[in-house]
Parts: C-alpha cells; structure tokens; sequence
C-alpha cells in the first residue's frame, strides 16, 4: 500500500496567535470548553447506558456490577472498539457537535472534513482494574513527513493527575524523524506500512528523554478537546484515583486528503458500521472484533449497533459517503 509521503499537511511555522502555536510547539493541547460541564455529563450517561444494553448484568446505578465479569470485551482497562461501537449514535452525536468540528477546520484551514471511525474509552473504578504497563507509541509511519493527523480526545469527565488518561513525551514529535533516521525499523515494534504504528522500548523512551522530552500526564476538564501530533509518543494510562475516566477518541482530516479509493472504502466501511483507525482519511482497513471476552470465545456479538446514527447530511459528509 502507499505511504502517501506526499500528502499536504500543517505549516507549524505560522504564527497564529492561539493554542495551535502551543500544539506546534509542545506536540499537543488542551482546547478549553468546547462543550459545556451538562452537555458532556450527558454524554458519559449515555455511554453508561451503552454499557447497559449488554447481556452481562451492568448496572450504572449498581457499583459491584462494575467488574469485568459484566463489561463487554475491552483493552487497557476500558479502551472499547468491538461491538460496533464506533457507529453507535452516542459517539456520531458528538462527531458533529459543531465547536468540536469548528476546533478542527481552524486547525485545517478547512470544514471540509472527514472524521475518524474510533471507539471510546469509558474506564471504571473496581477491585479488577489492575495498574496499567505503558505502552509509549506513535501513530504516524515515519516516512510520513510533517503533521499529517492530529488526534484528539473529548473528554468527558473530572481528569486530574492520578484520574488516567493520556501521556505524552513533550516534544518528542520535533526529534520523531531524526529518531528514526539514527534506528533502523525494530522487528515487532510496528511497521513503517500502512497501519502507521510503532512502539517503544524503555531504551528508545529513554534516548528522547535525553533530548529534552518531558513525560506529561495530560489533565483536562469535563468538556475539554486534548489534541496531539500523531508523531508524538504517548500512551493511555488507567485511573489510580478511584474516579471514572470517560473520553472519546475523535479525529478529523481534510477530504481533500483521501484518495478515491480511500473514500470509498471508508463510504463503504459506514454502510457496514465497521471502525479503522485514529486516520480519517487514510489507513481505512478492517478493524475486527476478537470476539474474545474475559480469555474465552464470546458466544455474544454484534454486526450493527444497538442505537443507529442518524444519518444526516453532515453526518454522510464526514463519513465520506456524500462529497462536499
């Protein structure tokens, strides 16, 4: 597949006078308030409710059901991205909220746009929530040069110190190609293809460490959009704070960037309700279910979800299936 080396991407040198001068420099931001304190608490009950339409017996009012003998199938302690999630009205509701779009056509120089097909991490409190081991990666293949995806998260819950969430290597996006011009590609560590994944080891962490790279735990308030430059190191840490952590993962890209057969593909993953990746526009494979709940086969699944997105002209539009 192509590595699309040639795609257009952000001038970081421009000045602009706002948080996209702190997004270049620092490789990632905290936008305040794009949506209100209710609104977002809204949104964390609903994905509470999703929890409910399982047949596991979780209950958001009953707090020794928060186990993960009743949670559906999910990753680093509650990462969800099976089930058809990425579909589920709850997170195509928040895809259009117009100040989280409007964050990204700045950022862009376009509204033009096109979102990602990502899930959500609602993560709980519970006597089975073990520390988690980090992960530090990337999700931009280094023959991509420049910002070519910026990711973001809305947050939707109190997210301070000790709450979970996302860390970062600060800056670690200025040194990523120089890195990887000095280390040759590491077996098992990712690939330089088109997934745009690698991970770190503790040496690797350790040689941007050198450079200046400061580990930051990102704090964000209920409401806030945290966006970063794909180059970036970083990873997804689970509360030790007792609280809830409650995001979701939403990217945008200019249409202008995909190929034909990109969006057609992405077009046709929409009909399906299937999720990709962190990319937009790019990258648009299959990301299948392991059907695999608690290390055994799940005789439980799905292959749409359980509340449809409406399927409005916006929303046809980000999912690339009506041109602009």
């Amino acid at each position: 597949m192509p590595h699309y080396e040639n795609e257009p991407k952000i001038d970081t040198s421009a000045a602009t006078g706002d948080w996209r001068e702190d997004l270049f420099r620092d490789g990632f931001v905290v936008v305040k308030s794009v949506l209100s304190p209710e609104k977002a608490q809204r949104y964390q009950e609903r994905m509470f409710e999703w929890l409910e339409t399982f047949p596991y017996g979780f209950k958001a009012e009953d707090q020794s059901t928060w186990s993960k003998e009743h949670l559906p199938e999910h990753m680093k302690g509650g990462m969800y991205h099976g089930y058809r999630v990425q579909h589920e009205k709850v997170i195509w509701d928040a895809r259009t909220e117009p100040a989280i779009i409007e964050a990204f056509a700045k950022l862009w120089g376009t509204e033009e746009l096109l979102v990602s097909f990502d899930g959500m991490n609602l993560t709980l409190p519970s006597t089975d929530l073990k520390p988690s081991t980090p992960w530090p990666h990337v999700d931009q293949n280094p023959n991509r040069k420049g910002m070519q995806c910026v990711q973001g998260i809305l947050n939707l819950a109190p997210n301070g110190p000790d709450d979970g969430g996302l860390v970062v290597l600060k800056g670690s996006h200025k040194v990523n190609e120089t890195f990887f011009k000095l280390h040759p590609e590491t077996k098992g560590a990712g690939t330089w293809g088109s997934m745009d994944w690698h991970g770190f080891n503790e040496e690797e962490v350790n040689w941007f460490k050198k450079r200046g790279c400061e580990e930051i735990k990102v704090c964000a308030d209920p409401g806030d959009l945290i966006l970063w430059d794909s180059r970036q190191i970083h990873y997804n840490k689970v509360p030790s704070s007792g609280k809830v952590r409650a995001v979701m993962y939403i990217c945008y890209t200019p249409a202008s960037f995909a190929t034909k057969e990109d969006r057609e593909k992405k077009a046709g993953y929409f009909e399906e309700r299937i999720g990709t990746t962190h990319w937009p526009h790019a990258n648009i494979f299959l990301q299948e279910d392991k059907h695999i709940r608690l290390g055994r086969p799940d005789s439980y699944s799905r292959d749409r979800p359980a509340h449809e997105p409406e399927e409005s002209d916006l929303v046809l539009k980000l999912a690339g299936v009506k041109a602009y």
